[in-house]
């Protein structure tokens, strides 16, 4: 039986156990980006957005990239965590999505409308925010677990240079996914007598 918003919210989760399966067919997690993509509302309509999705080699060929990047910057003796945390929870994975943000509308933005030009890269992450939180939430929907991780500005250029991306899109996260091989760990909520006030 198909979920509503709500449910699919609530089973929306992070996993770090994950497998390079799938319970569907790659072309329904493009389906799901495409829809996503389209319909997620943006700022002044300004579909500032740019979504990669990585598969096969070019999934592992990402996580390559983050390890290579990582390595000058920690200790030797302690990379090997490092090493055994990304093969172990990302690159293990069936995919990988990037999320960028085109720079290029936002400054086009900030000089048609320079009432609110201290406004727009602000909006702009909150697009990003919205369309992650879409396809993550689709994701689950699918069968598929997933999780979000933010390795730039760190492998932002070599991952440019590799896909052969705009020098506009930002790289703003990073998400792997895959068939779930574990459950996901307990989540504490705090009051919601705290966090929301209504007034009648």
């Amino acid at each position: 039986m198909k979920r509503t918003f709500e449910e699919a919210m609530e089973h929306r989760r992070t996993y770090y156990s994950i497998s390079s399966d799938s319970p569907v067919l790659d072309e329904e997690v493009v389906h799901a980006i495409r829809a996503a993509v389209k319909h997620v509302p943006s700022a002044f309509n300004s579909q500032t957005t740019r979504v990669v999705l990585l598969l096969g080699d070019e999934h592992l060929k990402l996580w390559r990239i983050v390890k290579d990047q990582l390595r000058p910057l920690v200790p030797a003796e302690h990379f090997h965590k490092t090493e055994e945390k990304i093969d172990g929870s990302f690159a293990c994975g069936h995919g990988t999505i990037l999320f960028f943000e085109d720079h290029a509308i936002v400054a086009k933005l900030e000089e048609q409308f320079p009432t609110y030009k201290h406004n727009f890269a602000t909006w702009s992450q909150q697009t990003s925010a919205m369309h992650q939180f879409a396809i993550w939430t689709m994701l689950e929907d699918l069968g598929l677990g997933a999780s979000l991780q933010h390795y730039n500005p760190l492998i932002d250029e070599e991952v440019r240079r590799t896909w052969h991306l705009p020098e506009t899109w930002g790289l703003v996260a990073q998400m792997p996914f895959g068939t779930p091989t574990a459950e996901p760990g307990e989540k504490e909520f705090d009051d919601l007598s705290e966090r929301i006030k209504i007034f009648l």
